[in-house]
């Protein structure tokens, strides 16, 4: 583990397991107020990762390889991100998210307890890309509790994505999502309860219940 080049206070909690290449703190190009990290007690950090000051993250933390955490992202306890994956900043993400490989997180964006993203999944914040007035209403979705997103799905601006709700591989989310629904295509619409679905496989009766 090495530190970033500058001044960046960090608070680790204890029982930290850090491989080689692994920076904590860097140093944020932008002007922010309080450019201290702080990490819980338990984390496991691989090699690659990359976490920014002014970021504050919980307890049992967990990365892959090649991860970037920008400043000033609020992330709670058992979370875990995976291989080549960028949390851009100003993001907030709840406990017990699983955020896998291969994902783009973009500028404040919510993800609520219990998420789950897997690979390929791509998060929007910009309304009209280009405008010089892009930075003044720029907004990630908001996931709420539970959400499961499938592989490449990609969510836009402003969204909210409802509780439980399950998205198809490959959607393109343009509009919100009930609770507990499931939706799929581009644009993705809502089709079903989640809670109809069945086990193709007969390992279990209902898979969201």
């Amino acid at each position: 583990m090495t530190d970033s080049i500058g001044v960046v206070a960090k608070r680790i909690g204890p029982n930290l397991r850090a491989d080689d290449g692994v920076i904590l703190g860097y140093v944020p190009g932008r002007s922010i107020a309080n450019t201290d990290l702080e990490i819980g007690s338990n984390a496991q950090i691989r090699a690659g990762t990359i976490i920014y000051g002014g970021t504050i993250i919980g307890d049992d933390f967990e990365t892959g390889h090649n991860v970037v955490i920008r400043e000033e992202n609020r992330i709670g306890d058992h979370v875990s991100i995976w291989n080549n994956t960028v949390i851009d900043y100003g993001c907030v993400i709840g406990r017990g998210v699983k955020i896998h490989c291969n994902i783009y997180v973009a500028q404040f964006t919510i993800l609520e307890d219990e998420v789950f993203m897997a690979p390929g999944v791509t998060i929007a914040n910009d309304l009209h890309p280009g405008c010089p007035h892009s930075r003044e209403c720029m907004r990630g979705p908001t996931i709420k509790r539970g959400a499961q997103l499938g592989v490449n799905v990609t969510v836009l601006p402003f969204v909210t994505i409802g509780e439980r709700a399950v998205i198809g591989s490959g959607s393109v989310v343009t509009r919100d999502i009930p609770d507990g629904m499931v939706a799929f295509g581009s644009p993705a619409r809502a089709i079903r309860p989640a809670s109809e679905l069945e086990c193709t496989k007969g390992i279990t009766d209902k898979p969201y219940k």
